[in-house]
């Protein structure tokens, strides 16, 4: 079984850094018709990152998994084959209506956005040809278990790492609700990171006005032998929005995890080549809203950012005392000119500046306004962190052990790589003796290891000559320089290359009608599901349907649980009458319906305004406010 750490790619640049950090496999948005709009990329770009992966074995999948209309459909199964030209090894998709086109014979992989939650849907996908599904992020570990279960050749995907969305999967339809900018079409505005107020049936204050459906990040360094051990087979990283920097912390953070945990269990990575990354990887020092493992054990660890949806930083101590200039905090640190800290204010707003300088325990900002005695001060930016992963130069080497010898007319050199590839290049020269034959040989073993520039490092270098040879700098480097071109084409032509599996058509999709939320918007898609059994079809939210009085988000995570008022776990004396609201700053009403089963909770949000979802309605901007000044120090955009 080969191991694969998946990591994401803004651009061209991003995905070849996480290449060179040790990556398996990229992911990238393509030109068009990707899940964040934000992050697309031309087909030539997305060429240029295969070919450069494809060197250590490394594998890209083109995300073309948005919700498609029927006059686009056409032009993304277009797409799809220029992609595949491109060199692509894999197409994640969420459109089913792609199912009915011509696509190439590039293996599929559902995208998180198909809400693969059951063992019952990732059974049918595997059925119908896709090669992967990628499990939605609030699975357990023992729903996954069941789903590894109940299947047998599809791969399973899942997220150990970055921004979480607080809905289920595939299932929001907030965003497309409050503005018209909908997530499953790559143009998500995130409501969920606003603010609201939470109040009960008579407008009381059930809690304080917080950013109350603003989840952590995902970390599961610890659990990724769980997963393993689950079914699981690769390993992603969430973040097509986050910048080069980023990628390279977290990639180069999980390859070690990784490889440690594959050493132990004899196991192998599914690319090649060891990686050099130059500097040492800390996920707590990039973009991160606090950390959580969110359901994966089940309920009962912190999952919630409520305070603020940004980057707050490391804790660094708390504000002692007070001047005009400057502050002293309550325990030494190592803060530094350039450093980044933030800090809430009276009002619970967080702020932010730039550290100038610092003298033992007292820090001279350039801003103190909103700093006050005891609060809590955050490094958001790690000024010496950030510089030491700038200047580092990731290698990524694959191992080739090296022969020397004779022939009839001069010397070949045999390489043979870590995954046992070889190929050899000869030269006609002159053989002649070695004066000082013990000098000899150290010379030209030193120099036949001196691979250069090249993806390849020399392993074991052996000297399989009569005796030892006079070899000029000139026919050594020949040699060496001729072996790595065939190595090269060797490696190309023997590189395992995947296709799109046979497809059942008999096989009936496990439920019998879909709602909005089966995410139906072109005539293909529908064909799709009529085709597998589905009688009792709805078009999917963007198709402008009115979602007033509907639910347009459904989440494990609880506000009940958030506020210590579950009346399974918390047992309260009281609880504010229901139905509770969350209102934001424009008066628009998610009416909350908490649905208590024994092993999963969900609460559902519902549109409650009356005629909320209308094409005037959708008209209205929903960008999240614009940070407040002095906050962004330090911040990554936005997942």
């Amino acid at each position: 079984m080969n191991v694969e750490l998946l990591a994401p790619a803004k651009d061209l640049e991003a995905g070849v850094a996480a290449v060179n950090c040790g990556a398996d496999a990229v992911y990238i948005g393509a030109s068009q018709f990707g899940a964040r709009e934000a992050a697309s990329n031309s087909v030539a770009d997305i060429g240029r990152l295969a070919q450069h992966a494809h060197r250590y074995w490394a594998k890209v999948y083109a995300a073309v998994n948005t919700l498609l209309r029927d006059d686009e459909i056409a032009e993304a199964a277009k797409l799809c084959h220029a992609l595949h030209d491109a060199g692509v090894d894999g197409l994640i998709i969420q459109d089913v209506g792609l199912l009915e086109c011509d696509l190439p014979p590039l293996p599929l992989i559902a995208s998180t956005q198909m809400h693969n939650h059951t063992p019952e849907r990732v059974g049918f996908l595997e059925k119908v040809g896709f090669s992967r599904a990628i499990l939605a992020r609030e699975l357990d570990l023992q729903q996954i278990r069941d789903i590894r279960s109940a299947t047998s050749t599809i791969e399973l995907e899942a997220f150990i790492h970055g921004a979480l969305c607080v809905c289920m999967s595939g299932q929001c339809t907030l965003s497309y609700a409050f503005g018209g900018r909908s997530g499953n079409r790559g143009q998500c505005a995130q409501p969920c990171r606003r603010s609201y107020s939470l109040v009960d049936a008579k407008g009381g204050a059930v809690a304080a006005d917080r950013h109350w459906l603003s989840l952590r990040d995902l970390n599961l360094t610890t659990h990724v032998g769980d997963l393993l051990a689950a079914g699981v087979t690769s390993f992603k990283i969430e973040g097509r929005l986050k910048n080069k920097a980023y990628v390279m912390n977290i990639v180069g953070h999980y390859r070690q995890v990784l490889d440690r945990l594959l050493f132990d269990l004899g196991l192998e990575k599914s690319s090649s080549g060891k990686v050099d990354l130059g500097f040492t990887p800390n996920p707590d020092k990039t973009f991160n809203r606090g950390y959580t493992t969110y359901f994966l054990g089940g309920r009962g660890v912190d999952v919630a950012s409520p305070d603020s949806p940004k980057h707050v930083g490391e804790p660094v101590g708390k504000v002692a005392s007070l001047s005009r200039d400057s502050f002293v905090l309550d325990q030494s640190v190592p803060l530094r000119s350039g450093d980044g800290i933030t800090f809430y204010d009276e009002e619970r707003h967080l702020e932010g500046s730039l550290v100038n300088r610092v003298q033992g325990r007292t820090v001279f900002p350039q801003n103190v306004a909103g700093i006050r005695p005891g609060a809590r001060v955050f490094r958001n930016h790690d000024h010496a962190f950030a510089a030491e992963v700038a200047k580092s130069q990731p290698t990524r080497k694959i191992t080739a052990n090296l022969r020397l010898g004779e022939t009839s007319e001069g010397l070949f050199l045999e390489g043979t790589d870590e995954d046992g590839v070889s190929a050899v290049a000869s030269l006609v020269c002159d053989k002649i003796p070695a004066d000082k034959p013990e000098q000899a040989t150290e010379v030209v073993t030193e120099h036949l290891a001196k691979l250069g520039e090249t993806e390849f490092v020399a392993g074991i270098v052996s000297l399989d000559w009569t005796r030892p040879l006079h070899l000029a700098a000139s026919t050594i480097n020949a040699l060496r320089r001729d072996l790595a071109a065939e190595l090269q084409q060797a490696r190309a032509s023997a590189r395992p290359v995947a296709r799109r599996l046979a497809t059942s058509p008999c096989v009936h999709f496990p439920e019998a009608q879909l709602s909005f939320l089966g995410n139906i918007l072109n005539q293909k898609a529908e064909a799709f599901y009529r085709r597998h059994g589905v009688t009792n079809l709805e078009p999917a939210a963007e198709s402008g349907i009115d979602l007033g009085g509907r639910t347009v988000m459904t989440c494990r995570y609880c506000l009940k649980y958030e506020c210590g008022l579950c009346p399974r776990e918390h047992k309260p004396k009281a609880v504010p009458a229901e139905p509770w609201f969350l209102i934001d700053d424009q008066g628009r009403r998610l009416r909350l319906e908490f649905h208590c089963h024994e092993r999963h909770c969900v609460m559902q949000i519902v549109l409650a305004n009356a005629g909320a979802g209308s094409a005037q309605s959708r008209a209205e901007s929903t960008t999240p406010p614009s940070p407040r000044a002095g906050t962004a120090v330090g911040r990554a955009p936005r997942p």
